[in-house]
C-alpha cells in the first residue's frame, strides 16, 4: 500500500479520490489529523473501498506513523499533511510552526527508521513525496521570469517560511542519510473540495449568498493556477519516474491577476446561475492589504514536462467552469463544510 498523509484535505483529498478511481492501482493508508480544514466527507465515495484505511492522526506522532509503515508494509509515502492558509499563518504562527516543521521532522525520522530495516529490493523501490508550494521562492516583479527549480528561497509569511523549512529537513535527509525522497512546488491549487477559505471558493460561495467578494488591496497581485486533478496526475507521474533527490515545479501556466478570477467568476455565475436584477460583480468590495502580500507567483514547468511528460490539460477557463458547475452542484458538501468555528473566522478576517 502507499501511506498518504493530509489525505482529507483538498489536494490530498482529490489524490486519493483520482489514485482508487483506478481498480488497479493499490490500496491507500489515509493519514489526516482533521483540522478544520480535513473533511471526511470528501472521502464518502470510498466507504465501502476496502481499498481505502483512514486513520485520524497527526504525522508528528512518531510511534502511530512507523507503526502504519511497518503494518501496511508501505512501500512509498506523499505528504499532503500541512497548515496551508496564509492569512490564518499572519494571526497565529503556532500552529504551522507544529505542523509543517515538527511534524514533517518526526514524519522524516519514522520513515527514515522503517526504511533502513527494509530489505533489497523494498528498500530500492520505496519512495517519500513531499508536497510543497511556490511560495518558498518569494515574490516576483513584473517581468521578472517564472520560478525555476534553482530560485533560491525568499519565503514571506510564516506559511511559506514554514514550508521552506520542511523542504530543507526533506532535502537534508536525503544527502545525509540517503532517504529516497522527491519534492514538488506546486502553484495556487483550484478545484472540487476546496475549503472556502481561499479566495476561488470563497468567492463562488459568497457571491451565491449574496455576500460582498472581498478583494485584498488593488487586486493585481498575480497568481499561477493550477487546476488540481492536474496536480493529481502530476504528483502520480512524479511517483512513477520522478528522480531521486529532485525538485519539480508544478505549475499550471495560467498566470491571472486575483481581480480579474474574481471577475471571471462572476461572469460564469452570471451565466450559469444569473441573478434577478444585476450581476454577481457588483458584490466585489476591496479591503486592506494583508501584510507581506507577495505580489506575484509564477511556476516554470518545464522541468516536470522535458523530463515526465506532465502537462495541465486544462486552461484556467475550462478549469475555472468546471469548478464552478461543481459547486452548484454539490450544495450538501458546502453545507457540511460551512461550520459556524468558520464563518467566525470569515467576520475577523475580511
Amino acid at each position: 500500500m502507499i501511506l498518504v498523509t493530509g489525505g482529507a484535505g483538498f489536494i490530498g483529498g482529490n489524490f486519493v479520490l483520482d489514485w482508487l478511481s483506478d481498480p488497479s492501482r493499490e490500496g491507500i493508508v489515509n493519514l489526516d489529523k482533521l483540522t478544520y480544514a480535513g473533511n471526511l466527507d470528501t472521502l464518502s465515495s470510498l466507504a465501502d473501498d476496502p481499498r481505502h484505511v483512514f486513520i485520524q492522526g497527526d504525522i508528528a506522532d512518531y510511534a502511530l506513523v512507523l507503526n502504519l509503515l511497518k503494518k501496511h508494509t508501505i512501500r512509498a509515502v506523499i505528504n499532503f499533511a500541512a497548515e496551508s492558509h496564509v492569512d490564518r499563518s499572519i494571526h497565529g504562527p503556532s500552529d504551522f510552526i507544529q505542523t509543517n516543521i515538527l511534524g514533517t521532522f518526526q514524519l522524516l525520522e519514522a520513515i527514515r527508521a522503517y526504511w533502513s530495516e527494509l530489505k533489497s529490493p523494498d528498500k530500492e523501490a520505496f519512495r517519500f513525496l513531499h508536497i510543497s508550494t511556490d511560495e518558498v521562492y518569494g515574490s516576483l516583479g513584473p517581468s521578472e521570469a517564472a520560478f525555476s527549480e534553482l530560485n533560491a528561497y525568499e519565503p514571506n509569511s510564516p506559511y511559506s517560511a514554514s514550508k521552506a523549512a520542511s523542504d530543507h529537513l526533506v532535502r537534508a535527509w536525503h544527502h545525509t542519510y540517503g532517504l529516497p525522497v522527491i519534492t514538488t512546488n506546486c502553484s495556487n491549487n483550484y478545484g472540487p473540495y476546496h475549503f472556502p477559505e481561499k479566495l476561488i471558493p470563497l468567492c463562488i460561495l459568497n457571491a451565491l449568498a449574496g455576500k460582498s467578494l472581498p478583494i485584498y488591496g488593488d487586486g493585481q497581485q498575480i497568481r499561477d493556477w493550477l487546476y488540481v486533478k492536474d496536480h493529481c496526475f502530476a504528483i502520480q507521474q512524479v511517483l512513477e519516474a520522478g528522480r531521486l533527490g529532485q525538485t519539480y515545479n508544478v505549475g499550471g501556466w495560467n498566470e491571472k491577476p486575483n481581480l480579474a478570477v474574481v471577475q471571471t467568476i462572476c461572469t460564469i455565475l452570471d451565466e450559469l446561475r444569473p441573478k434577478d436584477n444585476g450581476s454577481y460583480a457588483d458584490q466585489i468590495i476591496f479591503i486592506k492589504d494583508r501584510p507581506g502580500h507577495d505580489r506575484r507567483y509564477a511556476i516554470d514547468a518545464t522541468k516536470i514536462e522535458s523530463e515526465l511528460g506532465w502537462r495541465p490539460a486544462e486552461t484556467f477557463e475550462s478549469g475555472i467552469r468546471k469548478t464552478i458547475q461543481w459547486y452548484l452542484n454539490n450544495s450538501e458538501w458546502v453545507d457540511g463544510v460551512v461550520s459556524g468555528s468558520y464563518r467566525d473566522w470569515l467576520e475577523k478576517q475580511y
